[in-house]
């Protein structure tokens, strides 16, 4: 079966071609990377403008790719189905990917499989490598989520563990900008701290309580995450080290610091985010046994987070992030699970949803 994978959600405008779920036969990214670095953030409205100019030529793309084009005219006569990221994610990005992926499916009669943004990010772990057994936990980190989900088998999801607040990525992008580092956070941080001494600080793990998690998932939120503490005690450690008082504006902390001094306060977070991440997964592993656990989302690129859990299934690093190689092999995985496509007339957008 092979699928064309739409991805908008955020500010990667992306299209991919994947045969039977693992198989990629293209995948093309545009991110929109250069443009925020200016920000030090993403802006919604310029995001989906960006979104509009880069679809249709980034699909016309992939289907060169594949090779499956004729007389230079894509050839949908090669594509058995569309799969499109449809929640959750910034409103006007999900609107561009979605409206395009109904009007194909439409014009082209191919069925459409509306897909979760983290289901896609767990099956980039299927793609061109081993495949993960069930039962298994997956770890999903990025710069909006943190979760640990427990997947009994295919399309089977139990939400055990999210963030209470910040999800690790965004914490990434924010001690980054109190460092004066560049957007996004991950990869700056990570190479900066190459530089640094991760035990030179020391930052607190969070102690969370428990309750019962309402809805469906009906785990307690023991193995919660929460992250804005984390960020919170990095700026005033920066304050502490320059000597400057808690009122002292964040914005022009960066300033003050010397290139040591950033690096390593960018390898005492950084390994102080990862083992939080790592603790709360082990502890939860002692209660959800399971034969495989994978890590995915943005922050799975992590060079630290892959080393210190060697032993767990991580997509490759050009697939950590947002793509629509996976958007197309979460959608194989439900065809096979027996999930019905849905009319393109009717598709919904949900900005934010738990994965089901």
């Amino acid at each position: 079966m092979i699928i064309l994978g739409i991805e908008s959600s955020c500010d990667e405008t992306a299209a991919a071609i994947v045969k039977d779920g693992r198989q990629i036969l293209s995948n093309v990214i545009v991110s929109q990377v250069d443009i925020f670095k200016a920000y030090g953030g993403v802006i919604p409205e310029v995001a989906a403008r960006s979104h509009l100019e880069a679809i249709l030529p980034v699909i016309h793309q992939a289907f060169k790719d594949a090779g499956f084009q004729k007389d230079g005219q894509d050839d949908w006569s090669q594509i058995d189905a569309i799969a499109v990221t449809h929640t959750p994610g910034l409103l006007g990005s999900l609107l561009i990917g979605t409206l395009t992926a109904r009007t194909l499916a439409i014009l082209h009669n191919k069925p459409l499989y509306p897909v979760h943004h983290l289901k896609s990010h767990i099956y980039s772990a299927w793609l061109d490598q081993q495949v993960p057994d069930f039962p298994l936990l997956a770890l999903v980190v990025s710069g909006g989520h943190t979760q640990i989900i427990h997947m009994s088998n295919h399309n089977k999801f139990q939400i055990i563990g999210t963030t209470r607040d910040d999800a690790v990525g965004e914490c990434f992008d924010k001690v980054a900008k109190i460092l004066g580092l560049p957007y996004p956070g991950g990869p700056s941080i990570a190479q900066a701290a190459t530089q640094g001494d991760s035990h030179k600080y020391r930052f607190p793990h969070p102690k969370l309580t428990t309750k019962a998690r309402p809805g469906n998932n009906s785990a307690n939120t023991a193995y919660d995450f929460s992250f804005s503490g984390l960020k919170t005690a990095v700026l005033r450690a920066v304050q502490e080290e320059l000597k400057k008082p808690i009122s002292f504006p964040s914005h022009q902390l960066a300033s003050l610091l010397n290139a040591q001094q950033v690096a390593d306060f960018a390898a005492s977070f950084q390994q102080t985010a990862v083992d939080i991440l790592l603790e709360n997964l082990t502890r939860a592993t002692q209660n959800y046994p399971c034969k495989s656990i994978v890590i995915a989302g943005g922050v799975s690129a992590n060079q630290l987070l892959r080393e210190k859990a060697p032993k767990c299934f991580f997509p490759t690093k050009s697939l950590a992030g947002d793509n629509a190689a996976m958007v197309a092999s979460a959608a194989f995985f439900e065809h096979n699970s027996g999930i019905q496509p849905t009319d393109p007339y009717t598709i919904t957008l949900q900005p934010r949803s738990p994965i089901q």
